[in-house]
């Protein structure tokens, strides 16, 4: 069965997932969406996709799909969404999934009530080092997880190519922090309180570029740490640094995709770099495979009826910390979750 969706939004990041989709078996993308007829075109071109359209309800009325993929900005996110459940279709959405938690409580009802699948694109989790990370804890081999460090420090341009970023009041929990709360939910499970500390480095940009957040996990705890301010001998862009002790070992995940595990049974350096694409470039490649591991996930849980990792309702999850974090920040008190 070959699966045929609709893609909405060509921008910077679409662009991946347009390969990721070409790569894939059994799914094809039959049109394409986009308000800028100029980029439409262009990507139609790139891509070979004929089918284009400047209205989204349009393409929705005109194409027999089996899915959309809302890749705009979080703003258009919840129309999108609830106009592709309206028409019965299943739904891949970008992140943030919303910046309001109760629009995006109601896009999971939207389709929850139309009966379609919903996923979030939460790929960060998707990525070969992060699995590795999950694997290595799932066997067992450093015991109980009780403390981890996620972190994300860079001083990559982000801005040049997605100049909006520096626009916004809210910035890098919103953007980066996001992807790095939802790996620290899939290692130590969910979260049940939140302190967060921000600070804004960069002059030329509106909103913060630098968070400190400590995570309670039930016994365990968590830090997560993001900063597009730092400057660093060698840039890491775009690696997350993982350190999980446990009961029984230790594991760290450092720069260059080296996975040190330490346990009862000794010490062993795995290698978890990334593949790089024929289509990826370095070192956005990191961010690229998962991109398309991602949407092979969807693929699967659409074909054999799944619900996904990353579903709308799981990803109101990530998305409560994200809202929590915030709080905290302007409050200076730790902020408790509950459901």
């Amino acid at each position: 069965m070959m699966l045929k969706g609709g893609l909405i939004g060509c921008g910077f990041f679409a662009q991946n997932q347009l390969h990721a989709w070409r790569d894939l078996d059994g799914v094809e993308i039959v049109a394409i969406c986009d308000r800028d007829a100029g980029r439409l075109n262009a990507t139609g071109e790139r891509f070979g996709i004929g089918r284009r359209y400047t209205d989204a309800a349009e393409m929705l009325v005109n194409e027999a799909l089996d899915f959309v993929d809302i890749a705009t900005t979080a703003p258009t996110h919840r129309p999108l969404v609830e106009l592709a459940a309206a028409h019965g279709r299943a739904v891949i959405c970008q992140k943030p999934f919303a910046i309001e938690l109760g629009d995006a409580e109601a896009m999971v009802a939207a389709c929850a009530k139309a009966g379609v699948p919903l996923m979030v694109h939460e790929n960060f989790r998707w990525q070969t080092p992060i699995q590795a990370v999950r694997r290595v804890i799932d066997e067992g081999a450093i015991g109980r997880p009780f403390f981890g460090r996620f972190a994300f420090r860079s001083g990559f341009d982000v801005y040049s190519g997605q100049p909006y970023l520096a626009e916004g009041e809210r910035f890098i929990i919103e953007d980066l922090g996001i992807h790095i709360l939802d790996i620290a939910r899939f290692v130590m499970g969910e979260a049940s309180s939140i302190a967060c500390r921000i600070q804004r480095v960069n002059p030329k940009i509106r909103g913060e570029d630098v968070a400190t957040m400590l995570l309670g996990h039930g016994d365990a705890t968590s830090v997560v740490d993001c900063s597009y301010a730092t400057k660093l001998p060698v840039e890491p862009f775009p690696q997350t640094l993982v350190e999980v002790d446990g009961d029984r070992g230790s594991l760290r995940l450092v720069e260059g995709y080296r996975l040190t595990v330490h346990g009862p049974g000794g010490t062993r350096e795995l290698d978890v770099s990334p593949t790089l694409l024929p289509w990826a470039e370095r070192p956005w490649h990191n961010i690229q495979e998962s991109v398309q591991a991602i949407q092979r996930h969807w693929v699967e849980c659409l074909t054999r009826g799944a619900e996904p990792q990353t579903s709308g309702q799981d990803n109101l999850q990530t998305l409560r910390l994200v809202d929590a974090a915030y709080r905290s920040a302007r409050s200076g008190q730790v902020q408790h979750l509950t459901g």
